[in-house]
């Protein structure tokens, strides 16, 4: 049995990684990362030059974050306190999924990660106090090259959970909508990305 079980979910880009946990009386041991598996799924290996921890009260809503392509910024996304529903949205205009959602519960039961690919948007929201994640990135946060999308627009429909009220940051409640963004030049493109996915497989 592999270490980690990695597979592409309905959004080309986007992977869930399932680790195998080996439980014993002490505690657990698990590889929530491992570059060989990780690499020959999604075609190139990880490149990591920051790591990010976020700590959020239950309702809290982060997102939808996205960064210019290239470079982009890729995230390997894990929760190590509470849970977490983690959402990518496909901005990428041109996409044959283009305006899709995948959503993963990320907990400290099953202790999935979440890969998302450059270009691809991000959210998360905290299904418990005290919600501690921590993401990979292949880039470092570059604020010029920042944007986002509203996590709320009814275009897009993301299914958020029932009985929490959703807190979103300033920012993240000024973000236009996935149409606004399309019309400001703002998303990134599908062939922008696909250029940048060949390069890194080269």
């Amino acid at each position: 049995m592999p270490p980690v079980e990695i597979r592409e979910l309905g959004i080309s880009g986007v992977f869930e990684i399932t680790p195998r946990q080996h439980p014993d009386d002490r505690g657990v041991f698990l590889e929530l990362y491992k570059a060989a598996p990780f690499a020959e799924a999604v075609g190139h290996p990880l490149t990591i030059k920051q790591t990010n921890c976020s700590v959020s009260s239950a309702g809290t809503l982060r997102g939808i974050h996205f960064a210019d392509v290239p470079p982009s910024q890729a995230k390997y996304v894990a929760c190590f306190r509470g849970a977490i529903l983690d959402v990518a949205v496909d901005i990428r205009v041109g996409s044959p999924t283009y305006g899709a959602w995948e959503a993963v519960r990320l907990d400290t039961v099953e202790r999935k990660a979440l890969y998302l690919s450059e270009g691809i948007g991000h959210a998360f929201m905290a299904l418990t106090d005290d919600a501690t994640v921590s993401y990979l990135c292949s880039e470092p946060y570059a604020p010029g090259r920042e944007h986002g999308v509203h996590p709320l627009d009814p275009a897009i429909g993301i299914g958020w959970p029932d009985g929490l009220t959703p807190v979103l940051s300033p920012k993240d409640e000024a973000a236009p909508s996935l149409a606004e963004a399309a019309a400001q030049g703002l998303l990134p493109t599908w062939d922008a990305c696909q250029d940048l996915y060949t390069s890194l497989r080269a």
